[in-house]
């Protein structure tokens, strides 16, 4: 007599989750975090507000702007949907009550890097699914970036408190990852086709300080948790390694060697802030009585590729004209190569607030303004000079027969690109060879180069 298996019960349709996902790298990643999390539970992720039954808002609230963005998009959230849940930087101001004032309709508010308090909230208003697949979720997590770069998050928090800044009061004190959990999670991305990791944390330099560079094991060795040690584990992997949010302590001379040896691309993204001591200590800034002119050129004589990437403030509370001038001579004389400037902002909470004779916002603006003059010159001469060189760039768009890629000096979205005519062959997460054909402010046109260049 045969015997046949019973009919298995058609499953209950997955729980539908929207996210939308603002701020900085470290948010996005809090963000990959908690996707991972939702799909390894079986939950589905919507494309759209009216196909969720629910929707998580991470929101940013280092700056005013940021503010009124997340405050607009979880508006949005609840106009289109009305099932909402917040979490990110803006929740932690206040406890929440921030948040909860300008939208009482929302579900429930968490802070930053807080997976569980979210998954806890999204468990009690949208019941889990029962018999969760957790085979769907790859090794590396869900991913918000495209499949051929990824952000790798080594610590959460900082342990300095910059006058400007309110971050430590949201992400709290420096919390390193382990090294072992930090190169396993780096391998997995590898193997899944990522070429390019971008290291990303509130202070990449400190990494390890909290537990005093204590040593970690990777592949049966003893590595340090310590930044150089890291990057050197890292470099290891056979892909593009590039370092964010590098504050310049001493011990960053360590991995200049490294950027030379090609084991790191030879890219630092260092934020300066300032080039005034005065306005530098009145900023309460790490490394403020560094000669960086110095370490700029010592830099550059060991690895002499090496792009540099910074941010400053211009009209920071008593900064005068005079150290205006300072700052723009900085720039002539440091010759930086990717450059971002922000009119100072009055950050509710912020110690700087406090500070007298502040600048006025139209004379903010006015010396952001002449700021970016002078760096837009400055960028597009050191541009040129690449014109006729050969280089390797990776693809992250094809628009026809033209790719669109990065070279080393490029992090995705904040700096430059190189659009390679003749280049719509090519695939995205492919590697090529380009000649530069022409360079403006902040981008190159290239052609590909002859085989064998």
């Amino acid at each position: 007599m045969a015997v046949t298996a019973p009919k298995r019960r058609k499953a209950a349709a997955e729980p539908r989750v929207g996210f939308v996902s603002l701020g900085c790298p470290k948010a996005l990643v809090d963000s990959e975090q908690i996707l991972t999390q939702l799909r390894a539970e079986g939950y589905a992720v919507a494309p759209t507000y009216a196909g969720a039954d629910l929707v998580v808002v991470n929101t940013c609230g280092f700056i005013d702007a940021a503010v009124a963005e997340s405050l607009d998009a979880i508006g949005e959230a609840l106009a289109e949907n009305g099932k909402v849940v917040v979490t990110g930087c803006l929740g932690a101001k206040d406890g929440g009550a921030f948040v909860r004032e300008a939208h009482p309709r929302v579900l429930a508010v968490t802070g930053p890097h807080a997976a569980a308090e979210v998954m806890a909230a999204v468990h009690a208003h949208l019941p889990r699914p029962h018999d969760p697949f957790v085979d769907l979720v790859p090794p590396q997590g869900i991913k918000l970036t495209p499949s051929h770069y990824a952000y790798l998050k080594i610590s959460e928090g900082c342990n300095h408190r910059c006058t400007f800044c309110i971050i430590p009061t949201m992400r709290g004190d420096l919390v390193s990852r382990p090294l072992a959990e930090v190169m396993q999670e780096a391998e997995n991305l590898v193997k899944a086709g990522v070429r390019e990791l971008l290291v990303v944390s509130q202070d990449t330099s400190a990494y390890g300080v909290d537990v005093k560079y204590r040593t970690g094991f990777w592949q049966g060795r003893p590595v340090k948790t310590r930044m150089a040690e890291l990057a050197r584990a890292l470099g290891e992997l056979g892909v593009w390694v590039r370092l964010h949010y590098v504050y310049p302590y001493p011990h960053v001379d360590d991995v200049i060697p490294l950027m030379a040896e090609g084991r790191l691309l030879p890219y630092l993204d260092v934020p300066f802030q300032h080039a005034s001591p005065r306005i530098l200590k009145l900023m309460k800034r790490p490394a403020n009585a560094e000669n960086t002119l110095a370490r700029i050129r010592a830099w550059r004589a060991i690895c002499p590729d090496l792009t540099i990437r910074s941010t400053f403030i211009a009209g920071f509370p008593g900064e005068t004209e005079a150290e205006f001038a300072e700052l723009l001579a900085f720039l002539e004389e440091a010759q930086l190569d990717r450059v971002g400037c922000f009119a100072y902002s009055p950050v509710e909470g912020a110690a700087a607030n406090a500070l007298p004779d502040p600048v006025p916002p139209e004379e903010r603006e006015a010396r952001q303004a002449r700021f970016m003059e002078t760096q837009a010159r400055i960028s597009a001469a050191r541009l040129r000079r690449k014109v006729g060189r050969t280089l390797d760039v990776l693809v992250d768009a094809i628009d026809g027969d033209t790719a669109v890629a990065r070279s080393a000096a490029d992090a995705p979205e904040i700096d430059g690109v190189v659009r390679v005519a003749g280049g719509g062959a090519l695939r995205v997460g492919d590697f090529a060879r380009v000649v530069v054909t022409g360079a403006d402010a902040h981008d190159l046109t290239a052609r590909p180069a002859p085989s064998g260049a």
